[in-house]
């Protein structure tokens, strides 16, 4: 359970750069992009905090939380990606 809630924070961190993306850089694919680019350190920050805990505090070996690590960094990163991928077609296209 909370592996499925770590991944749902990552789609509402998503959501909140995109958020800001639009607010201050206004229409166009281009702020969307950025708070894409803004989004991914700050997410693979995040799942790799994420790891830590699951290691040092709930027992778990680097070994154990590693494919945990990738599968809650995946998530919202895939689709980060592809819809930056969208936006970079309809902007270039």
């Amino acid at each position: 359970m909370h592996t499925v809630l770590v991944i749902l924070g990552g789609f509402v961190l998503l959501g909140l750069c995109l958020l800001i993306g639009r607010r201050v850089g206004g229409p166009g694919a281009a702020p969307l992009i950025r708070a894409i680019k803004v989004f991914l350190p700050l997410w693979l920050v995040a799942a790799g905090i994420n790891m830590y805990i699951g290691v040092a505090h709930a027992g778990y070996s680097v070994t154990e939380e590693f494919p945990i690590f990738l599968g809650v960094f995946a998530g919202p990163a895939v689709v980060a990606d592809l819809l930056w991928w969208r936006l970079a077609k309809r902007r270039n296209g």
